[in-house]
């Protein structure tokens, strides 16, 4: 080989493909991805996600975006090296208004990026989420935990479309060989979630900005356990890289009561509102809280963003948006 040839042989960058990646969690993925040095491609129908999330991204050159539903066939002609599945409502509001294409991204999507994943001879990461421990019997909860869901419930859309991906991930590991890997994703939160998504977060958080009551369902003492979206995302990047496809819990374990939350939120916001109280939605958790010792042992990983921290920013972000009238 001649010494133009040495010199003009560059290494090929990873090229990563972020299905919702035009989601709150799915686009700080992207973020990150391009910050460690991949080419990355988007996609996304817009169903739950939003162009303002990745519109810091245009014009970047390793970065492409891809409008697509993808329980549709999914064809890229290039090279693929990983497959971050991320795209499914998330969300009560989301889900409860759209079951029907919450059960088809969690399985005919799924398939479709297993099946690009297979092509491509690239390593899956399936999003899946602490609700597939349903309303749980055993806390914290451990991966080992088969959980206590109502399959027929109204959250059953969501829950047993994550358990189904669960299920046909893990028969394409064992079946086909793919690099698999499962993230449960416990409560997380930070900037560009939606001020309208259902959630606790942005709930509290939009109702104490604008000095409305703020809506505690149940008796207030039901847990939840938050975690910030960078340490989030960081710990998937990690799961990504291991060696591990048994399924692996990611989240903050520091538990606290959904009142406390609230009142720390109308603490940081100085916020005139105050708490009202509403009847408990059915199979709504009373307890969440992830137990991540395979996440320490595995992945050499542990949230860093404490609560204030983290919710300052998301706070400031969502003063930003209302401001700007972009919620």
């Amino acid at each position: 080989m001649t010494k133009r040839n040495v010199g003009n042989r560059q290494k090929r960058l990873p090229v990563s493909v972020v299905t919702g990646g035009a989601g709150f969690l799915g686009s700080h993925l992207v973020d990150l991805l391009l910050a460690r040095g991949h080419r990355v491609v988007a996609i996304d129908n817009f169903v739950t996600g939003t162009v303002d999330n990745i519109a810091h991204l245009a014009g970047h050159r390793r970065f492409r975006f891809i409008q697509q539903d993808v329980t549709e066939f999914i064809f890229l002609n290039e090279p693929v090296d990983y497959v971050w599945h991320f795209a499914s409502p998330a969300s009560p509001v989301d889900y409860l208004e759209l079951p029907i294409q919450t059960l088809k991204v969690g399985s005919l999507g799924t398939h479709k990026a297993l099946g690009l994943a297979k092509h491509k001879g690239a390593r899956f990461l399936l999003a899946s989420t602490s609700e597939v421990y349903g309303d749980p019997l055993v806390h914290p909860q451990t991966e080992d935990y088969w959980g206590n869901v109502n399959a027929i419930g109204p959250r059953g859309c969501y829950d047993e479309s994550k358990r189904f991906a669960e299920a046909l991930t893990m028969a394409y590991h064992q079946e086909h060989g793919v690099a698999t890997r499962i993230a449960r994703i416990f409560n997380t939160y930070g900037p560009r979630m939606r001020l309208q998504d259902g959630r606790v977060v942005p709930a509290f958080i939009g109702q104490a900005l604008k000095h409305r009551p703020m809506t505690v369902f149940g008796d207030g003492r039901q847990t939840r356990s938050f975690c910030y979206c960078a340490d989030l995302v960081e710990g998937i990047y990690r799961l990504m890289l291991s060696a591990h496809a048994q399924p692996v819990n990611l989240g903050n374990p520091h538990e606290i009561t959904v009142a406390e939350f609230a009142e720390e939120i109308r603490r940081l916001t100085r916020s005139r509102s105050r708490l009202v109280f509403r009847p408990l939605p059915q199979d709504d958790p009373r307890q969440r809280q992830p137990d991540i010792t395979r996440a320490r042992r595995w992945l050499k990983w542990a949230p860093r963003v404490g609560l204030p921290e983290g919710l300052a920013a998301t706070i400031a972000d969502f003063k930003k948006r209302v401001s700007a009238g972009g919620v």
